[in-house]
């Protein structure tokens, strides 16, 4: 995909798991890739992986659910590449627990990252993108934004969200030059996967390898999507070819969704 050689990307959440492969796809394709997280030292790992492949980074520590830090990242990025083109929405938090034990605080958590931060990037990112007659905004939701499942009522409300956010900005750019569209993956690969599953093994009182396999065999193609598959995804619809696209969630998940 040439057309993303020298775009200007930030990938929230870029330290592991799907952020990372997100960012690492950006940077094989020459863009200009901006990544943020929490811990300083993971971004650093992150950022020396894509410089060791030739790409130009930026990597600066950000707490998206603070407006203040976002407004402070958007005025680094300008300073140093120019306006953000492409914003990929990637940072959030998946902790499982029964809606009646779960704690207001843990509900107030996933809301404040996964929904305000969302909104925070979007509402900082959005209309330099209107006044350049480009740009593409990509929330990376979930399977559960399209359907739900027990035990993670706080994570599937969020999704549920973060779809609603992707639809409305949707229809309000759509003769601005500027997509916004969700990609809803199934259960990942990822760090993040297993964490959740050792906590569903210690609860069912199973080993990890069959909380794994049962997590796989949730899909007909009966295995976990891997992280590179959902940044191609990404990659596609951060293309002047998928200037069509919008409004639009794109499940990867093996077919565990079909609707």
């Amino acid at each position: 995909m040439k057309d993303l050689a020298g775009r200007i990307v930030l990938v929230t959440g870029a330290t592991r798991g799907i952020g990372k492969a997100i960012a690492l796809a950006f940077g094989a394709e020459q863009s200009r890739v901006v990544i943020t997280g929490r811990t300083a030292a993971a971004l650093e790992e992150v950022a020396a992986t894509l410089r060791s492949t030739g790409a130009e980074v930026l990597a600066h520590q950000c707490d998206v659910t603070q407006k203040p830090h976002v407004e402070s990242l958007r005025q680094e990025i300008e300073k140093r590449f120019g306006a953000v083109q492409i914003l990929v929405n990637n940072a959030g938090v998946a902790p499982a627990a029964d809606f009646l034990e779960m704690t207001d605080k843990l509900w107030d958590e996933v809301m404040r990252v996964n929904v305000n931060g969302a909104y925070n990037c979007c509402k900082t990112f959005l209309a330099p993108m209107i006044d350049a007659h480009w740009g593409r905004i990509i929330n990376i939701a979930s399977t559960v934004a399209r359907v739900a499942y027990p035990g993670i009522a706080a994570y599937a409300t969020s999704k549920h969200a973060s779809l609603g956010l992707t639809r409305a900005l949707a229809m309000e750019t759509a003769r601005s030059g500027v997509t916004v569209n969700a990609v809803c993956p199934g259960y990942v690969n990822t760090e993040l996967t297993r964490e959740n599953a050792q906590r569903l093994a210690e609860k069912r009182g199973q080993s990890l390898d069959q909380a794994l396999a049962m997590l796989a065999a949730s899909c007909p193609q009966r295995r976990l999507i891997e992280p590179e598959e959902v940044a191609y995804v990404t990659l596609m619809l951060a293309s002047d070819r998928a200037r069509g696209i919008t409004g639009q969630a794109i499940q990867v998940d093996g077919g565990a969704v079909m609707a």
